[in-house]
């Protein structure tokens, strides 16, 4: 029967190219039906693969059965064998009278509407949770709830970690301030945690997670392959920040000073505009404390050090433990990279929903999980009535569901249906702010006209304009008024430059003779200069 198994294998690679056709040949417009269909899609190259390894073993004939049947078809009586195989076939029946047969016909041809029988109803509504809604959106409070677990974390609220989970450089610890202030990460000594090593790998398991979910047809194996290999190169050349090999000095003590009076303290990492203050500084217990930290940070390092290469040249278990840490902060770098769309989408809809009632969200998610996309029941609907006017009808019905009902000229949504109108009152979307300087274009609410003052088309018009310092042109939409503001602002600087040069500042001398304005001498003597 090796002969029959090979026929039934080309057959089902057959169906399996005709299943995808058909479903590549229809564009879905539901987000549900989209993925439903990527994810069978991709369930069908997986049975293909696998349908294709079964067919080369037997093509190679590893023990020969497959040439022993050919011989013996060839070489008997074709009626004996073909009456044989018949009563094997009915022996086997007999023995298994209830044994279901598959019609690979209708396996693989696209269903309508809810079917129970369909193996893949209802495979994306079990895959995605209602914070990611079908794939749209992250759901990393898993992951935030790690984060602030950790010692020494930061405080973000949710929103602030969806912006800064992909920075790990390590923090001031202040919020607003510059430089890697606006980071999440934490520094060297406080990473080397079994805590903190479940959390970036929890964190990289979310992300390649979802993107497996939401990219079924995409290659996710060899885009991490990349990753690891980008990562590989990357170390071996000890080009990753953060987790540079240390030595015996730290970049920190090799600092130089900004200027030859100033001197640098290598344990606290300050700099000192004199040797007095200096010399005072060492006596202080901040000093002493950041002295005793770094001489033991040194010894370790030391200690480490020595022992990064041992006798064999392996790297010690310190190192490796860094090299594993620093592995999953990567991927966790490159998937947000790689998934950036999704990730603006998540910072814009949390702040959508922060402005929502608790009522509110629960109608959304409601409305998401419930909605379905128009030809799905219409052909259900039509399967059912079967033929003559019954089907009419149910094409009657496709036609009521795909037809969009819009009298209120309501914006659409991200799924192609009109917003609730209540959402459109309460954004005020039916208010037009007109501004004739982007050309009397209207804008609809009050939020997208706030947002236009800093968009291109707003600031080419008062270019063209004459205008250069656009920053304080805001809420003026009419071009006579941005003119007569632009011309007091002219006037008024000339004005100023008119006061400088005429010398008519008021002057004062101090009692060695020196002459400055008179702003600078009571600012002088309020110090205590003079």
């Amino acid at each position: 029967m090796i002969l029959e198994e090979q026929r039934f294998l080309h057959e089902d690679l057959e169906r399996l190219e005709q299943g995808i056709a058909d479903r590549i040949g229809e564009e879905p417009r539901h987000i549900r039906d989209r993925l439903t269909r990527d994810h069978q899609i991709a369930q069908f190259l997986d049975r293909i693969a696998s349908q294709s390894s079964k067919l080369l073993e037997i093509y190679r004939d590893g023990d020969g059965s497959r040439s022993r049947e050919i011989q013996q078809i060839g070489t008997g009586d074709p009626m004996e064998e073909f009456y044989r195989q018949l009563g094997d076939t009915k022996s086997f029946h007999a023995r298994y009278p209830n044994e279901p047969v598959e019609n690979l016909e209708r396996a693989y041809r696209p269903k309508r509407g809810v079917d129970a029988a369909d193996p893949f109803g209802g495979i994306v509504d079990s895959m995605f949770t209602g914070e990611e809604a079908l794939g749209r959106f992250f759901d990393l409070h898993t992951c935030h709830e790690l984060y602030l677990n950790l010692p020494n974390a930061r405080r973000l609220s949710y929103l602030q970690y969806l912006e800064l989970f992909d920075n790990f450089a390590p923090g001031t610890g202040t919020t607003g301030s510059a430089g890697t202030a606006g980071s999440s990460g934490l520094k060297r000594a406080e990473k080397l945690t079994d805590q903190y090593f479940q959390y970036v790998g929890q964190l990289a398991g979310d992300l390649e997670s979802f993107m497996r979910r939401t990219r079924p047809l995409e290659n996710v194996d060899k885009v991490l392959a990349d990753f690891d290999r980008e990562f590989d190169a990357a170390w071996e050349r000890d080009e990753i920040l953060d987790w540079k090999q240390e030595s015996g000095s730290t970049s920190a003590t090799l600092q130089q000073a900004s200027s030859p009076d100033a001197v640098w303290c290598g344990a606290c990492e300050k700099e000192f505009k004199n040797r007095n203050v200096y010399e005072g500084h060492l006596s202080g217990k901040k000093h002493k404390r950041a002295a005793a930290e770094k001489e033991q940070a040194g010894e370790s390092a030391e200690s480490n050090g020595a022992s990064s290469t041992g006798a064999n040249g392996a790297p010690s278990a310190t190192r490796l433990k860094e090299r594993a840490i620093a592995e999953r902060e990567f991927r966790v770098k490159r998937l947000a990279r790689a998934m950036s769309t999704e990730r603006s989408d998540t910072r814009v809809n949390v702040e959508r929903k922060q402005g929502m009632t608790e009522r509110e969200r629960q109608q959304e998610l409601e409305n998401l999980f419930s909605a379905s996309s128009g030809p799905a029941h219409g052909a259900g609907a039509g399967g059912r009535g079967g033929g003559g006017e019954d089907g009419e009808e149910g094409s009657d019905d496709d036609d009521d569901d795909d037809r969009i009902h819009n009298p209120l000229k309501l914006p659409l949504a991200w799924d192609g249906k009109p917003i609730p109108f209540w959402l459109y009152k309460l954004h005020g979307l039916g208010v037009e702010f007109p501004c004739e300087v982007c050309g009397n274009f209207v804008y609809m609410g009050r939020r997208a006209f706030d947002k236009h003052f800093n968009e291109a088309r707003h600031i080419y018009g008062l270019k063209c304009l004459g205008i250069t310092n656009t920053s304080l042109f805001r809420d003026i939409t009419r071009i006579d008024e941005a003119l007569r503001l632009w011309d007091k602002i002219q006037k008024d600087r000339r004005r100023r430059d008119r006061v400088d040069d005429g010398g008519t500042v008021v002057q004062m001398e101090d009692a060695e003779g020196n002459v400055m304005p008179e702003k600078v001498y009571y600012d002088l003597q309020k110090q205590g200069l003079l």
